[in-house]
């Protein structure tokens, strides 16, 4: 597996949560605060791939994009395109982006939570989504990203017989993601055991997980 050499990039020092409006749809919002990423209608997929096509697989809160970046080099026919609402994480990934000469991959600033308009329907291959914010207590439950809204959005996006993948090593999201997705009941899900029916790249808290014996759970969810 290709990977980079990541000490060539010092990442900088991000906060891991940011503003929580952010996580809230724009409408939602009487003051928009001056980090609230775009509003986002339309791509110029020619500014963000070097074949100025559309991207056949989403990662929805790719983080400092370990996943992203790596999965991009292995794939190099696919094009992978990243969301996070981290600013300066969007703006190293461009820089790695651009210091390796990754074609095939972009980062770009934005809230998941108001849907996923500048994507066509039926033209993703797969949607990742991994390790999410739990956001554990109740009174900010409102602020993660998986919602009934935007499972319909990614089922929306997805090609038929396309897959959302999840991850969390926490087991109350494992339970609310799985309810979300019987409330919606457009996909057939399964839990994943093996690697071998996996990704072989991996993010960063992954790694972290394997590296501590901490549990997580593995869902593939296949657009019916």
């Amino acid at each position: 597996m290709r990977t980079i050499e990541w000490r060539k990039y010092p990442q900088p020092r991000i906060r891991h949560h940011t503003n929580p409006q952010v996580y809230l749809p724009r409408a939602q919002l009487r003051v928009v605060p001056p980090n609230y990423p775009p509003l986002i209608e339309e791509l110029d997929w020619g500014a963000l791939f070097a074949n100025a096509r559309a991207p056949s697989v989403l990662d929805i809160g790719c983080g400092m994009g370990r996943f992203l970046l790596e999965y991009a080099l292995n794939h190099p026919a696919e094009n992978i395109l990243g969301l996070e609402v981290r600013k300066p994480a969007v703006e190293w990934i461009t820089r790695v982006i651009a210091g390796e000469g990754i074609g095939n991959a972009a980062a770009i600033w934005y809230s998941v939570a108001n849907g996923l308009g500048f994507l066509q329907s039926n033209s993703l291959r797969a949607v990742t989504y991994f390790f999410p914010d739990p956001w554990f207590k109740k009174r900010h439950a409102k602020r993660r990203a998986f919602t009934l809204a935007l499972v319909q959005e990614i089922w929306r996006v997805l090609e038929q017989g396309g897959g959302l993948y999840l991850m969390t090593d926490v087991p109350t999201v494992d339970a609310y993601q799985r309810e979300i997705l019987r409330q919606h009941g457009g996909f057939s899900i399964e839990e994943i055991a093996g690697d071998d029916q996996w990704f072989c790249e991996q993010t960063d808290h992954e790694r972290f997980c394997r590296s501590k014996g901490i549990p997580y759970v593995r869902l593939r969810c296949i657009k019916r």
